[in-house]
Formats: structure tokens, sequence, C-alpha cells
């Protein structure tokens, strides 16, 4: 590997170390319900969003608060030197893709059938240290 190409993968490694990430694939929830409950938390502090998370009526906070603590422990790994308080982690990103979705038939009137469709989703949760994003 040249020298220039080697510097610019320590670099980027260097970035990195500083973002932390968690999936969570095939949740089945519908997109749409999990969104309302991402976006309360997209770009707050993870303190805060963990909070919000906590005393949220909805069935996808539960599982996006469990998510949430898989990329602050993915963070610590990373930095095991640093402190998350004075890290002041903050949720980056949050993405909400649509999944498979099983298609299942229901009896309609007049022998036909109405096809329902039960949606999955694909999460991913980016958290970051909140001096890194300023700058």
């Amino acid at each position: 590997m040249g020298s220039r190409k080697k510097q610019m993968a320590d670099a980027i490694k260097e970035g990195k170390k500083h973002v932390a990430f968690a999936k969570l694939n095939n949740c089945p929830t519908s997109p749409r319900k999990m969104r309302l409950v991402a976006d309360l938390v997209r770009g707050e502090k993870v303190e805060h969003a963990l909070n919000i998370l906590k005393f949220n009526q909805k069935e996808a906070s539960g599982r996006l608060e469990k998510l949430l603590l898989s990329a602050i422990a993915n963070w610590q790994a990373k930095n095991e030197e640093a402190d998350i308080e004075e890290a002041e982690l903050i949720v980056q990103e949050i993405r909400v893709d649509g999944g498979s979705m099983l298609k299942r038939l229901r009896p309609a009137p007049q022998g036909r059938a109405h096809r329902i469709r039960k949606r999955s989703n694909h999460v991913t949760i980016v958290v970051g240290a909140n001096n890194n994003t300023q700058s």
C-alpha cells in the first residue's frame, strides 16, 4: 500500500472511531409506525433519547430503546478509554427502511379474497460524539 493511500486509510479509520452504529433487521412493525417513534429521537442527546423511548407508549419505542442501547455499547467498545458523559453522544442518524412483506389472504364477500400485507422494516441508528459533528 502506498504512503498516501495508507494516510487516507488512517484518516478515515480515525474519523470512524468517534461513530458507532447498530442495525435491526426484519422488525415485524410497519415502517410508518416505526418512523413515528424514530422522528422523536433523531438529533437528540442519547440520555434524552433514552428517556423519550422509555416513557413512550408505542410498541416500537421498546425495540428502538434496545437498539439505541446496543449502539451505545458498540461506541463504548470502540472507545474504551473515553467516557460517555464527557463525549456527549447524540443520535446522528436514524433510518427506517422497508423490509420484506408477508402476503396473506383474507376472505372477502362474494367469494373474493383481499391481500393483507404484513410489513416489516430495517432500522439503522448511528451514534456519535457531539463535538465531532460541530466541526
